[in-house]
Order: structure tokens, then sequence, then C-alpha cells
């Protein structure tokens, strides 16, 4: 048996979780984050033998912040795992056996790495979707004492070691909950993104196209980079013509379409929410917490 422990973040998952859950039977450490699930998502998960924590984000107070960063900060500074190597998973993601095999090999034999990216295969309308996904890797397994978490949402993970790659998938399910389910998450997920980008702005240091590519720290690269884009004009546009037509999205037929006009949508979401909360917060710059380029 891998020594590995597992965790899941869930939020009224309760299509999804047992069959998570399952793909991960292997591990004898299993916990599941839950965020205050009004279904059935907690009693499943204790059913299936899993260790449910339960923390709901109106309950998140300084030193861990408000936001989705901090609460997985949270979670790996104050949850009790039983081995030092965890494998982070979604309540709409699956494990292969194949998978499960990759991960002992490399927990077995690390070398000096601390933590490892591994491929996520998409699926929508009943297919992989290859080619139009954005982010095809994932760092999921790490050592605990290495990572850390930062952004209101979509968090990226900072490690602090060498990270490797291990040539194998997980599976994603991002649909599994029906369109509507889709489109109510990215309204809120949208909102989190236009206020992680008005706060940018507000009280980070200048962007920078210089520091966007030459920066010696990845962190300050990674957020130059990413104010690059949220400048960039006709961002919608360009995001369908960087997924359907530049990452051949066309191959995925129907679905490969339909994606990348949905993630078109998403982005002029964001484009709108930025300017509303401009518009109706005129000194925002003065009353936003400090944030800080990472170093």
């Amino acid at each position: 048996m891998p020594a590995i422990s597992i965790l899941v973040h869930t939020k009224n998952e309760q299509l999804d979780i047992l069959a998570c859950l399952q793909s991960v039977a292997w591990s004898d450490d299993i916990h599941v984050f839950d965020s205050g699930s009004t279904d059935a998502t907690a009693t499943i998960a204790r059913q299936f033998g899993a260790h449910v924590i339960e923390r709901d984000y109106g309950d998140i107070k300084l030193p861990y912040g408000g936001d989705e960063a901090g609460h997985r900060n949270w979670a790996l500074q104050t949850i009790t795992f039983k081995h030092p190597w965890i494998f982070h998973i979604d309540a709409d993601e699956r494990m292969t056996p194949e998978l499960v095999k990759a991960v002992e090999a490399a927990v077995a034999s690390p070398g000096n790495h601390v933590a490892f990216r591994i491929q996520r295969h998409d699926h929508f309308l009943g297919t992989w979707i290859k080619h139009v996904t954005p982010s095809p890797f994932n760092i999921r397994l790490f050592m605990r004492a290495k990572v850390h978490y930062e952004r209101l949402i979509n968090p990226v993970t900072v490690v602090n070691g060498p990270v490797g790659e291990i040539n194998e998938h997980f599976n994603h399910f991002p649909f599994s909950k029906g369109m509507s389910n889709w489109f109510d998450r990215h309204n809120r997920y949208s909102s989190s993104e236009a206020a992680q980008i008005v706060l940018n702005r507000s009280k980070r240091a200048d962007f920078s196209v210089w520091k966007a590519f030459f920066s010696k720290s990845i962190n300050e690269r990674r957020f130059h980079q990413k104010e690059m884009y949220y400048r960039a004009p006709m961002r919608p546009l360009l995001m369908f013509m960087l997924l359907y037509v530049f990452k051949r999205g066309f191959l995925d037929g129907r679905a490969g379409f339909t994606y990348a006009l949905l993630r078109s949508i998403y982005e002029y979401m964001i484009v709108l929410k930025v300017r509303e909360m401009q518009a109706l917060e005129p000194g925002l710059k003065e009353k936003a917490p400090q944030a800080v380029v990472p170093g």
C-alpha cells in the first residue's frame, strides 16, 4: 500500500464523491475537507471510511485569510495526515490504476523532488478534450511541508524545492453536474477573479513586461505574466482563438468548439466585473488589504 495520504476538497459533491473515493481506496489515510456542504457529501464520505473535516468558508479568519488559497493552506497546516506525502484530488476527478502505480513508484524513489506534476485529462460531452484544455499538468503529489497556495481563486501551488513529472494522468469531469452547475460556479469564480485583478492593481508593484519574462523569481514572473494577459485587448476573443485555433481545439469536434466558447464567455464575465468593481469602488486602492508580489 503506497504511503500517501489523500486530500479531497468538497462542497455539495454528493453526485461525484463516491466515485472519487473509490478511485483512491488504495490509501489508508483519506481526508475529505468539506466547505459547508448542505447535501449528503459528508455522510457519504464517512460511510466510505474517510476522515471528514468540516470548515465553512464563512468561518475563515486571519491569519489564513478569506480566500480559497487561505482555505487550502489551513487544511495543510491543521489536518493530521498519516504520511508526509499527499495526493490532492477534487471530487469530480478520478485516479487511474496506472497513475496509482506511478505515484507509488515516485514516492518510493523521489530523488530530490518534493512534488510532482501530473497530467489531467478533461472530459466533456462524453469525450476527452485533448487539445482545447489550457492547463494539462497540475501539481497534485507533494510533501506537505514543502507546499503552500496563493491567490483568491484558482490557487497557484507554490513549491519550495524541485518538482518532477509523472507520465500518467488522472481524469477530470468538470461538467458532471450539468451545464447549469457549471454556469453557477463560474459566475462565482469570475467575481473572485475580478476581485483578485482589482486587488493586484491596487496594491501590487507596477506591471512590468521585463519581469514577466526575465525575473529570477518564478512567482514574480507568474504575477506579471498574468497581469500582461489580463491587460490584453479583446481578451475573450484571444482566449477563443488560443484554444480553438492555436491549440487545435477544432480537432476535439463539437466538444472542443463548445468548450472554447464557454471559456471565452467566462473571460468576458471577468472583464465586465472588473469594470464594474472599478466603477463602483473608486476608493478601492485605499481600502484594499496589502498584497505583495511574491519574491
